[in-house]
């Protein structure tokens, strides 16, 4: 599966922590539904594993993550649990390599050049920019296109409808991860209505931004 393509296709990546692996299920139904046929589930709850099963039996095709993996255990349970691609707040070399041991494809967090180059280094060409934010934005994403004309990111951590899509624009981001649409508040409220809002809206800023009609930086 070309991963870059598919998650270029869909433009943004549902962040998501899920305290209760039964809302799993209605919770991706209400993305795919809504036109988002993505979620990257993180380990940031002890639900985390259970959760991406239980997300993986309700939408069989789903492109799911395994988000804020932290350690190769974490990996062999993403795994184990049907993810199709880890995500990494850092570049983490062991976990790199235990996924390339699982046959999973991993996208690192890296936020200066330094990380960059130790992804590249290992091949990768599609990485997590984190916090984008707070690292630097949308200026040092278009600073780093220059030396780096190879690599692709997904920017994560603080980004929302107001800025996506001047991330979008960039023509070295491939989709943008966001926490806004499925918040954990809402999960834990079974708001699955409002997500599903939420949702639709997300859609719509991409395809605008997509085909020129959004706010440009």
């Amino acid at each position: 599966m070309d991963l870059a393509a598919s998650l270029r296709g869909i433009g943004i990546i549902p962040v998501v922590e899920i305290s209760d692996a039964a809302d799993a299920g209605p919770l991706v139904e209400a993305l795919d539904t809504a036109g988002l046929p993505c979620a990257e589930i993180t380990f940031r709850t002890a639900a985390g594993a259970a959760a991406i099963r239980a997300a993986r039996r309700a939408i069989p095709g789903l492109l799911l993550g395994a988000g804020t993996v932290l350690t190769p255990d974490q990996v062999d349970q993403a795994s184990d649990a049907g993810a199709t691609f880890v995500v990494t707040p850092g570049f983490n070399p062991k976990v790199v390599a235990r996924c390339r041991a699982r046959g999973l494809q991993v996208i690192p967090g890296v936020a200066t050049p330094t990380e960059v180059e130790m992804a590249h280094a290992e091949g990768l060409r599609v990485l997590k920019f984190f916090p984008a934010e707070a690292a630097g934005g949308v200026p040092y994403l278009r600073a780093l296109s220059g030396p780096y004309r190879d690599v692709t990111f997904i920017p994560t951590g603080g980004i929302d409808l107001r800025n996506l899509s001047s991330y979008l624009a960039l023509p070295n981001v491939v989709a943008c991860g966001g926490s806004w649409i499925a918040t954990r508040e809402l999960i834990d409220r079974r708001d699955f209505d409002t997500i599903g809002r939420l949702a639709a809206k997300a859609v719509a800023a991409v395809k605008a931004a997509r085909t020129g009609t959004g706010a440009r930086a």
